[in-house]
């Protein structure tokens, strides 16, 4: 008896585990406006994934659209495809087969590494495990719960002192399915404690700065992606009067909130949830942010798909710091690029890939951080968010030269 009820909760588990056998990745070339009403139209009536832009109400004409299409539609889309004069061509030709083939690094499943998609309970362990490595150096603060009643945890890194330091506050996993993101995160902690001491640069920033580190925003959505389904993004509350679940995080921020770029929508991949701040999550990041307001001097926070933006993204207006913002986006960019040549764009979030209110870059430098940054991580498209874990070392190796760059022109230029 026991056996059978053993074999029916694994069914029954199984079941509720998203596939995508089948399922392509198109990207659709838009040169008309024709051409986007008609992308618009798709996505009316059928479910379809966008994974850049976020959203169909984004498509713009001369934009690359990137979107998942569920195998049971392909012969409907085809067909249209067909009878129109867009241009496309596919990038994953079958998305289980990404899924599958993401974990191509070697190693114990359990065990953490730097160098795999580690899950919520491993990362959790090793949170703990890096608090305790020196006391000196590291030390982790808990700033709230999310809505399913898991904590959320900072790290703090930088040398022990008596007096109050200016910090960096950096943040990973806002879009739950973008994976490489928290990978960045650990690997940030465990390069900083490994080369303090050897490496001058690091060592300087963290006698003079703290950074917080929280490796993990949206935890919830995290973890489901690893048990349900990969391709979710936003948080995992229960929407009040509705059957669909979570908001988009990075759309809940005060700034701009719900005007451009978002949805009111509860089932949309992009909704901006009932009020701004309203997803635990958010309000627990907003709230340490503002109580450390006096000492944060630069915010950063890690998604996927090779940019480097800063404010603004809920306005066209260029932010009143915009052409130091640029230099030095620049210059960070130049410093990524030197390692292995990948190629990265810099600019307003507005203007360089499409307007977005609620996020938590433009809340930051509103709220007055001014080197507010949000670091879109590999890759342009062939993998999109299925980055194999070959690619977490060269990524977060060369981010880390961004990052790096960032922090010292904060350091020598404190307001």
């Amino acid at each position: 008896m026991k056996v059978l009820l053993f074999f029916g909760l694994v069914a029954i588990a199984l079941a509720d585990v998203t596939r995508f056998e089948g399922d392509k990745v198109f990207r659709l070339k838009p040169v008309l406006n024709e051409h986007v009403i008609l992308i618009r139209e798709l996505a009316q009536k059928m479910e379809v994934d966008f994974w850049s832009p976020d959203s169909p109400d984004q498509v713009t004409v001369g934009a690359d659209v990137d979107v998942r299409v569920p195998a049971r539609y392909l012969d409907f889309v085809f067909t249209i495809l067909s009878q129109s004069d867009i241009s496309y061509k596919i990038l994953i030709q079958d998305v289980q087969v990404a899924v599958d083939r993401q974990a191509d690094s070697k190693g114990s499943p359990r065990a953490h590494s730097y160098t795999k998609y580690n899950t919520w309970s491993t990362i959790e362990s090793w949170i703990n495990s890096m608090a305790s490595a020196d006391a000196s150096l590291i030390s982790k603060e808990e700033i709230g719960s999310t809505c399913e009643g898991r904590t959320m945890t900072l790290l703090k890194l930088g040398k022990k002192s008596s007096a109050s330091k200016p910090a960096i506050f950096m943040d990973c996993g806002i879009h739950a399915r973008e994976w490489i993101s928290p990978a960045f995160c650990q690997w940030f902690v465990n390069e900083a404690l490994n080369t303090y001491g050897s490496d001058s640069q690091m060592t300087s920033l963290l006698d003079q700065m703290d950074v917080y580190v929280l490796p993990v925003f949206n935890i919830d959505g995290y973890h489901y992606t690893h048990t349900n389904d990969r391709m979710w993004r936003k948080t995992r509350c229960r929407v009040p009067g509705s059957s669909c679940y979570g908001a988009d995080p990075n759309r809940n921020f005060d700034a701009g909130w719900c005007t451009i770029g978002a949805s009111t929508y509860p089932c949309s991949d992009t909704y901006c949830g009932p009020t701004p701040e309203s997803e635990t999550e958010v309000k627990n990041v907003a709230n340490f942010i503002r109580t450390h307001k006096s000492t944060i001097k630069a915010y950063i926070t890690v998604h996927s798909i090779q940019l480097l933006l800063f404010p603004y993204s809920y306005t066209y207006q260029l932010a009143a710091d915009h052409s130091e913002l640029l230099k030095v986006a620049e210059g960070a960019a130049a410093a990524l690029t030197s390692l292995y040549g990948t190629s990265y764009t810099s600019g307003p979030g507005a203007t360089t890939i499409y307007p977005a209110a609620g996020g938590s870059d433009d809340w930051a430098y509103d709220l007055g951080v001014k080197y507010s940054y949000t670091f879109e991580l590999r890759d342009t498209g062939r993998y999109g968010f299925l980055l194999p874990e070959s690619q977490i070392k060269p990524t977060c190796e060369e981010t880390m030269l961004a990052v790096k760059y960032i922090a010292a022109y904060v350091q020598q230029n404190l307001y």
